[in-house]
């Protein structure tokens, strides 16, 4: 049987100050009144039954997500009690599934993700499922066909075609994040993809890559898989995934199972508009700009002699009004604002660490 599981448990610290502690970036509702984790929810319909995507998230936000999405049940959750990095989150819900059915093929998205046009998507996961149930030693990853240089994103090299299935080759090798002149080298070539981060496989196959490649953890998600539906279920879970080891499924599982002749890895070609919601910078790809390239995420915002701004306010009864300034980012919240250029956003990460260390929790 079919199943998806939607990773999104990111602490969104290049979002803040919008994306807190009490409302991670995947919760909050700035996409036209949609979170990330709706989206994702909705763009999976025609691709599988409801009832079996299962969202792994942190276990704080298990009220917050029913309360936003009704029509998600309490089984289909599965609570973090820590971050443990992407392994842990797609090998717990493996573990769970593949007890209940031992041929279930598990396909694997984040709530960070936005992509159109949605019917291709949702042929080329089509196609990622036939090709993990006809091939159940096969992995399989979605490769976008890159657009510009990126050094943001990690790529997939692509070999041969496979046969008897239209837009998938084998996959050589995984290559993280590259510098400049090493991806303009990649987008050059031709046979590199930008690596979406997004899986389909059998559950029992990626359990058998975790007991080679990481035993320990295999080792910890079986048990925790064992206790689910138990009353020791909860004992379980706290006691044992917050000493998983905290490492990439990309790390930890592609790039080994890349050189394991037991696997084969198959890449599907997505040839969609693919944006990363992973700072200001890009969300703002998601307002309209003006004229003047300035970008207003909500009302209550002003800009005079300035250009290529983006201003986010969260407040209804308060106005930012920006005279003579550009290439800005403003982002004003209740008890926190965020005023950077745009070259510096990447540095977000880090000035949340310090405001943390200097104001305390309450601001972050």
């Amino acid at each position: 049987m079919r199943y998806a599981v939607i990773i999104a448990g990111g602490a969104g610290t290049r979002l803040w100050p919008m994306s807190r502690s009490e409302q991670p970036k995947q919760l909050i509702p700035f996409l036209n009144g949609r979170s990330l984790l709706q989206v994702a929810v909705e763009r999976l319909r025609g691709v599988i039954e409801p009832e079996r995507v299962l969202i792994c998230t942190g276990e704080q936000f298990r009220g917050a997500i029913r309360s936003a999405m009704p029509q998600i049940s309490d089984d289909q959750i599965i609570g973090e009690p820590e971050g443990r990095d992407t392994l842990a989150a797609v090998a717990l819900p493996a573990a769970v599934v593949a007890r209940q059915d031992p041929d279930a093929t598990i396909a694997v998205f984040t709530a960070d993700h936005l992509i159109e046009p949605v019917d291709v998507f949702t042929e080329r996961v089509q196609r990622g499922y036939e090709i993990a149930e006809q091939r159940p030693q096969t992995l399989v990853t979605f490769g976008i066909e890159p657009t510009h240089a990126a050094t943001g994103y990690g790529y997939v090299r692509l070999g041969e075609a496979i046969e008897g299935f239209e837009h998938a080759s084998k996959t050589l090798e995984f290559k993280e994040k590259p510098d400049e002149a090493t991806a303009e080298q990649y987008v050059a070539d031709g046979s590199y993809l930008w690596n979406s981060g997004m899986f389909v496989w059998r559950a029992q196959t990626l359990l058998d890559c975790v007991a080679r490649y990481e035993p320990s953890v295999h080792e910890g998600v079986v048990k925790i898989a064992e206790a689910w539906g138990t009353p020791q279920r909860g004992q379980v879970v706290a006691e044992i995934y917050p000493t998983l080891k905290k490492i990439s499924v990309d790390f930890a599982v592609m790039e080994n199972a890349a050189k394991d002749e037991a696997v084969d890895i198959a890449t599907v070609k997505m040839p969609v508009k693919w944006l990363d919601v992973g700072g200001w910078p890009a969300y703002g790809q998601t307002v309209d700009a003006d004229h003047t390239g300035n970008r207003a995420a909500s009302d209550g915002v002003l800009v005079e002699q300035g250009s290529d701004n983006l201003v986010v306010n969260d407040s209804h009864d308060h106005v930012i009004a920006l005279l003579g300034v550009s290439d800005l980012i403003v982002v004003h919240t209740k008890g926190a604002t965020l005023i950077c250029h745009r070259d510096a956003a990447e540095s977000i990460k880090a000035l949340h660490a310090k405001v943390r260390e200097i104001f305390g929790d309450e601001y972050v």
